[in-house]
Order: C-alpha cells, then structure tokens, then sequence
C-alpha cells in the first residue's frame, strides 16, 4: 500500500512538473535568445516573497543582453513573454509598428461582466472600441476646457496650503505623509472638474472618495495571485477574469455619479447655468448625443477619474521628494516661480511656459515613473531583426514587456542616473529628444499615450508653484535616503513612504 502511495504521488509530481515546464523551450524553438527560466516563477524570482520589486528582476536581465540584442524571451511562470531591450524597438512597439501591437495585455484578462467600469476604460479597450472611446473622451481633455477649470485648481491649492499651515501648527515629529497629502489634492481636485462635486479632502470629515479610490490601489495580493494563476496556466484566463474595480467601490461611484448628474440637470431645469464648462458638463452631452444612462455615463467618467488620482498624486509626491532632497533645485524653482506671481497665483498660460518647473516633473517621472512597464499584446504577427541573434517572428497573442525604467536609469542614456538633475530637461526639445529615442515613455508614446497627460501636468505644476511659494520643503529623517520602489504597489513608489517637513517662509 504504502509503495503504491508512493509510486502515486510520484506520478503526480512529476505530472505537476512536466505541465509547469513543457513549454520552456518555446523561446528557443525561434531561435529567441534569453535567461533560463526557473519552476514556479519562470523569470519572476521575487514573485511570491515580494521582497524586491519586480522591475529590478528584469533591470538584471536588461542588463545582461542589452549590448547584444533588441529583444530576449522570458517567462512569467509558464507564460512567454517578450522583453524588449532596445530603446529603438520600444519606440517601434509604440509609434511605426503600433498595428502590431495597439492593445494593452490587460485586455485579455478583464470583460464587462466582470468589471464593466475598468473593461470601459481607454487603457483596457481594445482595436475598434479603444478608437471610438478615445474619440469620444479626447474633446473633453482639451486645453480649452482644461484652462476653464483652472480657477478650481487654485481654489484647491489654497485649501492645500491652508490645510499644511495646520499640520504645521499641530507640530507632528513624523512629518507630513507626502502620499496622503498628495491624495488629498487630486481627490479634490478631480472629484470637483469631474463631477463639480467636493470630496472635502482636507477637512476632518472627509466624503468617502478618497477612502474609495485607496481601496482600488491597495490589492497586491489580489492581483497576484491572480496573474500567477493565469501565467502558470494561461488557458485558466479563457475562465477567469480580473476585478480592479470592487463591487462597493463601482456601487459608490455609480451613485455618486448619480448625484451630480441629477444636481447638474435640476439646476439646468431651473435655468441657472452652470459658471463652468466642465468635464460633467462634457460627459452630460456626451451622454444625450449616445443615449446613456447613469452607469454608461460613470464608466466614461471613471476615465478621468481613475487616470486622475493615483497617477497624479504620486508624481506630486515624489516631485516634492527630491525638492526636498536637492536643496539647491528648490531655490532655483523657487526664484523661477515667485518671478511669475501676480496675487500669489500664477495665469494658466504661463503655467506651462515655466521650463525649470517643467523640468522638475519631467526629471521626477524619469526617476519614479508611475508606469515602470508597459505589457503589450502582439495584435499581428510581425518579423523584427534582433542585432546579434537572427530575425524572428512575434506572433499573434504574444505579450511583450517593455521595461520604461530599465531605459530611463540607464547610465547610458541618463549619466548618473539615480540623481535629481532637472538640467537634463533644460536643453531645447530635451523631452521630446528623449522620447523619440525610445528613452523616455513618461506619458506613454504614439496613439495611446496618455490622454489625460495634460490635465494631470496642470494639477502637478499648480500644486508645486503653492507649496514651493510659501514653504520650504526638507526631508523627515523617516523617509529613506535611496529611490529603491516600494515592492508591493502598483504604481511605483518610495520604499516606506515619503515623509516630509515644511517650513513657512
């Protein structure tokens, strides 16, 4: 009995084993070079210990064959990946040979079902529906309309300031959390141009809009477990489907859509015309000309709100960092910012006309870029050279990884990478330079880079001239004194937080 116990488990084990590693030869097969995948977490080492983030995994791989070839293959667990090593080619995946790959590998993991409010996103649509949603959403992102919710961004500024005075006074020795101030700006600031609602962020008694949108960026394990199930068993993706967007928090957001949809429209129905052309009032015409109701009008709405939050807050956060850390940097925007004051705010047209500033932000998406990592899915088979190794063939449902920090700390093209030199921003058309390079991918590139790019540089700028204009911000002996990424967050973000001391100037 007992050898037959064994003689079972031994089959199974070897079953187990032979399923988790009868595909690693795929890369090889076309003649793809790359790393040896191991069992369980193919080219993830940290994948379960979640002791390192998982860029630094691939940064070592990058590393290793980026002399010798543009691309290599790898593997999350069973599943093959290809991992782009050439700036060059990140720029083809992009821009000139974007048919190839205009979708998001996010796609194949989410439905309507499942989650109609991330599914209806820009970022997760796919062929003909991202074109018509993207359509759709840009008229409302414009400048124009941007520069008509300007005055908000003030309001919100002030009541930045104000709500720091009060920190100030309460004298906590922990400093100010960075991540939470700066969730505190965004979350008023886009509840308010979104849905001309107030989150009342700053006050004691907060709405729960905030709390929401921490629930939707605090799921790691959530979302591991997740793509370790699909990526040891891709065909389990066929069956399984991811929820970013919990229940509770979709329910919120649709009832809150709710309000201001029917606040707007009595007031309208009362003849007071509303003092701004906002995103609502975008989305309000939007929705007459489609015919959609209220959850139809969130998940168009969800696009600025999502993109608008998180991604935002932690570039503020971070620029205020390394402010804070480059002393000499902080005076230099400070003159430049104060050079342009008219009753302590500055006009909309010269916000974006300050190039010291500009370069802060810039620098500080190079060093903490909120997306570290771009997986895209090959949409049509394409053939590409591969410098030293032979030419091959990406097919069809082929993820391919391009590793955004791998080439924006790479000494090579950033001397002295790990250090906060806006400088390299100041030459003429810098940004730009670096981008068609392949280099730098702040905002993402080509047709689906980033459509709120715009607004969320606006709101970053606003609230940096605020804070830089009246306090000098240094560096609580709490936070770190390295850039090494926090290993369980989604977006990229300062190992242990960021901890901050403002002085009143």
């Amino acid at each position: 009995m007992v050898l037959i116990t064994l003689t079972l488990v031994s089959l199974v084990v070897g079953l187990l084993y032979a399923v988790l590693v009868w595909n690693y030869d795929y890369w090889r097969k076309r003649g793809v070079p790359g790393p040896k995948p191991k069992i369980f977490y193919g080219n993830y080492p940290h994948m379960f210990t979640m002791k390192r983030h998982l860029i630094y995994d691939l940064n070592d791989i990058y590393r290793q064959y980026k002399n010798k070839y543009d691309a290599v293959g790898i593997f999350g667990v069973r599943s093959p990946q290809l991992l782009v090593i050439n700036p060059e080619l990140a720029r083809r995946v992009f821009v000139s040979n974007f048919k190839n790959f205009h979708d998001n590998e996010i796609a194949k993991n989410i439905d309507e079902k499942t989650d109609f409010i991330f599914a209806s996103n820009p970022f997760s649509l796919t062929g003909e529906k991202w074109k018509a949603r993207r359509a759709d959403v840009t008229p409302g992102l414009t400048m124009g309309r941007i520069k008509t919710v300007y005055p908000v961004t003030n309001k919100v500024c002030q009541k930045l300031s104000e709500w720091v005075d009060k920190q100030l006074r309460l004298g906590s020795i922990d400093g100010i959390d960075a991540k939470h101030m700066s969730l505190c700006f965004t979350t008023e600031m886009v509840t308010d141009c979104v849905l001309g609602l107030g989150a009342k962020s700053f006050s004691d008694k907060p709405t729960p809009v905030m709390a929401k949108i921490k629930e939707l960026f605090n799921q790691p394990w959530t979302f591991m477990l997740f793509f370790i199930m699909t990526s040891a068993f891709p065909s389990l993706s066929h069956l399984l489907k991811l929820r970013f967007v919990p229940k509770d928090v979709e329910r919120f957001f649709v009832d809150l859509m709710g309000s201001a949809v029917e606040a707007r429209r009595a007031q309208l129905a009362a003849g007071k015309q509303f003092e701004r052309s906002d995103f609502l009032d975008y989305i309000l015409q939007l929705g007459e000309k489609r015919n959609l109701d209220n959850r139809e009008l969130l998940s168009y709405s969800m696009t600025f709100l999502l993109d608008g939050f998180e991604t935002t807050a932690t570039v503020l956060a971070h620029i205020l960092l390394n402010l804070g850390r480059s002393q000499e940097a902080q005076k230099v925007l400070r003159e430049e910012i104060r050079s342009h004051l008219q009753d302590g705010a500055i006009c909309f047209e010269k916000l974006n006309d300050l190039p010291f500033l500009d370069a802060c932000v810039q620098e500080t998406i190079r060093l903490f870029p909120p997306g570290f990592m771009s997986n895209k899915l090959c949409t049509e088979s394409i053939e590409i050279p591969n410098k030293e190794g032979r030419n091959f063939v990406v097919e069809k449902g082929t993820t391919v990884v391009v590793p955004h920090y791998c080439f924006m700390l790479d000494e090579e093209f950033f001397p002295n990478p790990q250090s906060f030199l806006p400088e390299r921003f100041m030459e003429p058309d810098a940004t730009k330079t670096f981008r068609e390079r392949g280099v730098f991918m702040g905002f993402g590139d080509g047709p689906r880079v980033c459509i709120g790019m715009r607004f969320a540089t606006v709101q970053i700028k606003a609230a940096v001239v605020e804070l830089i204009s009246k306090f000098n911000v240094k560096i609580n002996a709490k936070t770190r004194k390295d850039n090494d990424y926090d290993p369980v967050q989604i977006l990229s973000s300062l190992r242990g937080g960021i901890w901050l001391d403002l002085e009143k100037l």
